[in-house]
């Protein structure tokens, strides 16, 4: 509800309110200057600003240097409140506090040095006060090199801040050479990974990082369903997203125009915390922002020019020296133009104004927007920045082997980590084989089958009847130790059942119509067909009370079912151990413990993605060799090996 006062304006009922100013009385009490918009502010009433809640201690109504306390600042009336301690020039208060005040950045940068014998903390604390009431200059420390950093609009507000440290603080200070703030923006989307598994802590982030138009900043968002990451997680994860300025990695100047959205996470039930996941998502971006590729954004600044008119052409030829455009002149004997340029070529063109004109023209800097810089390559050479050496923003990741953290280099990052780029998640969504199958049709008379089952007995041995609903594996006595069969000397392949069929979305999908194990079997024995090595599929049935354990050779492979309390984790580790220094072994499974102790009895890994796509290339070899040769799909395995005799009985 609105309502109408004598100013003729219209405020609302509930309490808001601009601050325009910051200062301090001669006590050192932090007063903010605000204009209430809305309601009625009381003494001891509670401010909301942000994500800050204080109370008003105290209404002061000055004039001049005096003042006089009252108990309540009505709506249209100014007032300065004390105790507010993290209010900013321009900042909404009460019912509109969500809205954010435009701000004007800073352009220039330069280093403070303090006169000799000077208490450099001091320093800093008298200039985050001056910081407090003047937004345009702000002063930042490098622990580095224990260095004061000025940003300033100009020359104009470094000299009043060099008399505000001498008047009011006593404290003389002189300023180094002033440089540009330059901005750091990206050409195409890119996924970065950062990963952070130092001993018992666990993260993995992946962010997408898309170029935005000009003028956007950072915009942050997460696009991970619930059931992939809980919201707790993504939360935290946003919030270190939004919590630091992120540098870019040709100058290390902050980003803009850019947005960041989480793709991927993962955290561990038992180990993450929540520091896990700043370092994590600090090194995805980061890593992002080395495989792209970069652009150097400089500011630029319009400049309001006053002057004579004989002093145009001079004018011009400056502006076009500076690589700006300038605007058709107005007025008479003094001309009235604007202009365009960028920000490190025009930072000192206000005194050369009013130089060349004798004090007649005058010359005002306003910010304007961030630009590509033209000679990005002489400017990031100049400039020497190494984003590789800067500890601080590091883009490699931290993986966990042995029970010791270790460091992977960004490059390699990829090769490492747990959780598919959303590329190759988007591609796993398709089915395993998309060959054509064509069903094989045996006909013959039941004199040619006895014939043929004759020839397949003497070839193969006697034939077995098997339950092709309910193919249960063959029993075996139990034993103390795991399941062992006795396996021929070559390269073995031992392959995690269930993770797989977990792993695989098209297995995955399967698996509610417990059709996924059958699959998984049938795809390894044609994987088996191609590759020479020894494919030993282990499922786990630890769960099956009285369970002895299983062993059997389905068709080309061997396929291992555990005993009762034994998982297929701990048989894959006892078989790696038993066959260490002897055989070359690899272990297919992408749970992380269980990678590390295969790795330490010599055993190779490949995680169930990287697995997947060699199965996919297999599959594809055998197509290939299909269509070159004109055969159909492999069909029914009784129906080729009934074939296979026939013709090994044909050439004998």
């Amino acid at each position: 509800m609105l309502k109408a006062y004598d100013d003729g304006l219209s405020y609302p009922d509930a309490f808001s309110a601009r601050v325009y100013k910051i200062a301090r009385d001669a006590q050192g009490a932090r007063l903010t200057f605000l204009k209430v918009l809305g309601g009625c502010l009381r003494v001891r009433d509670l401010i909301t600003y942000g994500e800050s809640a204080e109370k008003a201690a105290e209404l002061r109504f000055y004039s001049g240097a005096r003042y006089r306390c009252q108990d309540s600042c009505p709506t249209g009336e100014i007032c300065a409140v004390v105790g507010l301690s993290r209010t900013e020039a321009g900042q909404t208060l009460g019912a509109d506090g969500a809205e954010s005040a435009p701000m004007i950045e800073p352009y220039y940068t330069c280093r403070l040095i303090p006169a000799p014998g000077q208490d450099i903390h001091k320093v800093l604390s008298c200039l985050q006060t001056l910081e407090e009431e003047e937004p345009l200059i702000r002063c930042t420390w490098q622990e580095r090199t224990r260095e004061i950093h000025i940003q300033s609009m100009g020359g104009v507000q470094l000299e009043v801040l060099e008399r505000q440290m001498r008047d009011r603080f006593g404290i003389p200070v002189t300023f180094g050479e002033s440089s540009v703030l330059y901005r750091e923006t990206i050409a195409s989307p890119v996924e970065g990974v950062g990963h952070y598994e130092p001993l018992r802590h666990y993260a993995e982030v992946h962010v997408l990082l898309t170029p935005l138009p000009a003028g956007s900043g950072v915009r942050t968002r997460t696009d991970v369903p619930l059931d992939d990451l809980a919201l707790n997680w993504q939360r935290l994860i946003l919030t270190h997203m939004r919590e630091r300025q992120h540098l870019g990695v040709l100058t290390g100047s902050p980003i803009t125009d850019m947005e960041i959205c989480l793709v991927a996470g993962r955290a561990h039930l038992k180990h993450t915390e929540g520091g896990d996941f700043r370092q994590a998502t600090y090194r995805a971006i980061r890593q992002g922002l080395m495989k792209a590729k970069s652009i150097l954004l400089e500011p630029w600044v319009m400049l309001d020019i006053t002057l004579p008119k004989e002093n145009l052409g001079r004018c011009m030829n400056d502006i076009s020296m500076m690589g700006g455009s300038l605007s058709a002149p107005e007025g008479g004997d003094m001309l009235t133009l604007r202009a365009e340029a960028p920000a490190r070529a025009a930072a000192e063109y206000p005194r050369q104004v009013q130089t060349y004109t004798h004090g007649l023209g005058k010359c005002a800097l306003l910010p304007l927007c961030y630009r590509p810089c033209p000679d990005q390559e002489d400017r990031v050479k100049a400039i020497g920045y190494r984003p590789e050496a800067d500890l601080d923003n590091s883009p490699d990741s931290i993986f966990c082997s042995h029970g010791a953290g270790f460091q992977v280099s960004w490059r390699e990052t990829e090769q490492y980590m747990h959780l598919p780029l959303r590329e190759e998640k988007d591609r796993q969504g398709k089915i395993i084989s998309s060959i054509p199958r064509e069903t094989v049709r045996y006909h013959g008379t039941a004199e040619e089958d006895r014939e043929l089952q004759a020839i397949f007995e003497r070839t193969y041995g006697p034939a077995k009847a098997r339950d092709i609903l309910h193919p249960v594996p063959k029993s075996v006595p139990a034993q103390s130790g795991p399941v062992h069969v006795e396996f021929p000397e070559k390269e073995y392949l031992l392959v995690d059942g269930y993770n797989m069929i977990f792993a695989w979305d098209e297995l995955k999908k399967a698996a509610a119509e417990d059709l996924a194990r059958q699959q998984l079997m049938d795809l390894m024995c044609e994987y088996r067909g191609m590759m020479n090595c020894e494919v030993i599929l282990v499922f786990d049935a630890y769960k099956i009370k009285g369970n002895a354990g299983s062993a059997e050779k389905y068709r080309n492979i061997y396929v291992v079912y555990t005993r009762e309390a034994q998982t297929a984790d701990s048989y894959i580790e006892k078989m790696t151990f038993d066959t260490k220094g002897r055989v070359r072994v690899r272990v297919a499974t992408s749970d992380g413990p269980e990678q590390t102790i295969v790795l330490g009895n010599q055993a190779l890994r490949v995680s169930a993605r990287e697995f997947h796509r060699e199965v996919n290339g297999v599959m594809g070899s055998i197509a290939e060799y299909l269509s070159r040769h004109q055969h159909h799909a492999p069909g029914d395995a009784v129906a080729r090996a009934l074939k296979e005799a026939w013709k090994k009985k044909q050439n004998g």
